[in-house]
């Protein structure tokens, strides 16, 4: 098994406790994304981190129906969504799948886009619901080499916002979360 794919389990596993941790009652929550409340994130999560890891592997395009789905009205949508992950890691796991191109990007590419989007939008749920986003050392600096490598790419299409200071000594995730735009401290309402 790749390095890669043993960060993408390890993202998907921490993006799926923490989706456990969101109350029914907080959806329309603040969070870090600033034009995201709480369902939306997490509708966005669910469909890009669950569904389209699974789809991408399988070189598939998502469906119109699930690109429009409110997946936190679906009883025990929680559950569903840690379902579908272990489905799209699982479709990462055949060595093949990470060979050619997927929408005329290196498979490779697109599955670091993917981890991104677990860690980044994993913690920000996190952070909207009082939670950690924990992930080890080397998934930690994987996050951040590859916030580093796409981070123009992302702010040409408006996914990232200006970097903001890291603060003196911040740990390899601190750094991936500024160099996105994000502000490592931030507190949702109390």
């Amino acid at each position: 098994m790749n390095e890669q794919h043993t960060h993408m389990k390890e993202c998907a596993a921490e993006a799926a406790r923490v989706v456990r941790a969101v109350p029914q009652d907080r959806l329309t929550d603040p969070t870090p994304c600033a034009d995201f409340d709480l369902r939306t994130l997490v509708n966005h999560l669910v469909l890009y981190t669950s569904h389209g890891l699974e789809h991408r592997a399988l070189r598939k395009e998502l469906p119109d129906e699930l690109t429009k789905h409110d997946f936190t009205t679906d009883a025990e949508w929680q559950q569903g969504y840690a379902t579908q992950l272990d489905r799209g890691v699982a479709a990462w796991a055949d060595p093949a799948v990470w060979d050619g191109e997927i929408n005329g990007m290196p498979a490779p590419d697109l599955a670091a886009m993917l981890v991104l989007e677990m860690a980044l939008h994993g913690w920000d749920v996190a952070k909207a619901v009082g939670e950690e986003y924990r992930l080890s050392p080397e998934a930690a600096e994987f996050v951040l080499r590859t916030v580093e490598q796409m981070a123009e790419m992302y702010r040409q299409y408006d996914g990232f916002d200006a970097a903001v200071p890291p603060g003196d000594d911040a740990p390899a995730f601190a750094q991936a979360l500024a160099a996105s735009g994000r502000d490592p401290g931030w507190r949702g309402p109390v």
